[in-house]
């Protein structure tokens, strides 16, 4: 007693290789070819791709690639005030902290919309949020 009449064929979802649209993202490119822009600004997608149409409007990346970008800043310029006084043990504090800071917002800065493609690029490869849709 085997009742499936709820159940719903679909066809099977061509495979997307993981790692190759995280690299797209990386580099600001569509996910699904790799040749049409993914931002049309700083952070804002393009609602789909102008070379393969790629309907890209599904991307909700939220708060990810903001914790992804902390936490590789974090670590490199943590990292850094550690080793300043041993690479330069006279400097003032206040030319460290200053120095830092400047390093700070520019790597994040940098690294901002590289961490918001990639977190595209895995959303889109894994199908998630409407990317792929019923049809895959």
């Amino acid at each position: 007693m085997n009742d499936m009449s709820g159940f719903r064929w679909q066809a099977p979802r061509r495979s997307r290789q993981l790692g190759e649209a995280i690299r797209r993202g990386l580099v600001g490119r569509c996910p699904a070819c790799g040749r049409g822009r993914l931002f049309r600004a700083y952070l804002k997608i393009v609602p789909s791709c102008k070379v393969c149409g790629e309907d890209l409007s599904h991307a909700r990346a939220d708060d990810a690639p903001a914790y992804l970008t902390m936490l590789v800043v974090c670590h490199v310029v943590g990292a850094g005030v550690l080793l300043s006084d041993n690479i330069l043990p006279q400097t003032p504090i206040a030319l460290v902290a200053l120095f830092w800071l400047l390093v700070t917002i520019g790597v994040s800065l940098l690294l901002l919309p590289r961490m918001k493609g990639a977190v595209v690029g895995q959303q889109w490869a894994l199908f998630m949020h409407g990317f792929g849709g019923d049809a895959g």
